[in-house]
């Protein structure tokens, strides 16, 4: 089979897991967790994980950033105008152009404000940025996305660290297979097999923060999930059986004793 390559914008990743920084009881237990998930992208909320304050402890000190890369998000950010600062404070401070936008539309359901990342994305890309964008599992707006120039689609499985998983398989199909850019899925994750699922559906990649941090043994979790992603992309590229109506005996019905 031909390489198996993950490319988002000019970045090309090992893993196809990113995984989230918040959460987490401390920047060590942050470490341990990246480390078991494999990951080499990581992201990271500019409003809520230290990054720029130098008199503070900072995510930067415990991940160098020249080792692993970094994906500033705009969680938090509840209209354009406010992930826009967001982001170009992450680029004037940290050189980040590489970027995930989250406009929320509300604080209950954290569901994505879809005129707001819109806008929002319209003005980013015409910066220069290559936006990442989260959004909702409607098929038309996320092609809207991409030709709006996104460089990667982020719609969610469930509302934002619910765990609730993958909650519209049809929906998520319908973006894969019309997406001419990467498709991760992001938000809902709840445990492994919900990364597997969404792997085997076709997607390019799997975001998760929550499902690893709130776990018991966050490390371990982690590595699940490691395992999980690369098991749902090899079942993928393999091609599953059809599906059968009846059922097909396995061993032959011609030459029997």
């Amino acid at each position: 089979m031909k390489k198996d390559i993950f490319k988002i914008g000019n970045q090309i990743l090992k893993s196809r897991l990113i995984v989230g920084t918040g959460k987490y009881k401390n920047f060590k237990e942050t470490v341990q967790a990246v480390k078991a998930s494999g990951a080499d992208m990581v992201t990271v909320a500019v409003r809520r994980v230290n990054i720029l304050d130098k008199k503070k402890p900072l995510l930067t000190d415990y991940l160098n950033p020249k080792r692993i890369k970094y994906l500033p998000n705009t969680a938090g950010c509840f209209n354009a105008d406010e992930s826009l600062r967001t982001l170009r404070l992450a680029r004037e401070m940290g050189g980040w152009k590489m970027v995930k936008l989250e406009v929320l539309g509300d604080k209950k359901t954290l569901y994505p404000d879809m005129i707001e990342t819109l806008k929002a994305t319209k003005v980013l890309v015409k910066e220069g940025f290559k936006v990442l964008v989260y959004c909702s599992d409607d098929p038309l707006l996320a092609k809207e996305l991409e030709y709006l120039g996104a460089s990667a689609i982020m719609p969610l499985a469930s509302p934002i660290g619910s765990g609730q998983g993958i909650q519209n398989k049809i929906n998520l199909s319908i973006i894969i297979k019309n997406a001419k850019v990467p498709i991760i899925v992001d938000a809902g994750i709840g445990t492994a097999s919900d990364a597997t699922i969404a792997m085997e559906l076709g997607c390019n990649g799997v975001l998760v923060n929550s499902a690893i941090a709130k776990a018991r043994n966050p490390i371990l979790m982690a590595e699940s999930f490691k395992n999980a992603v690369i098991s749902g992309r090899q079942a993928f590229r393999a091609g599953r059986m059809q599906k059968l109506l009846y059922a097909d005996a396995s061993s032959p019905s011609k030459g029997l004793i």
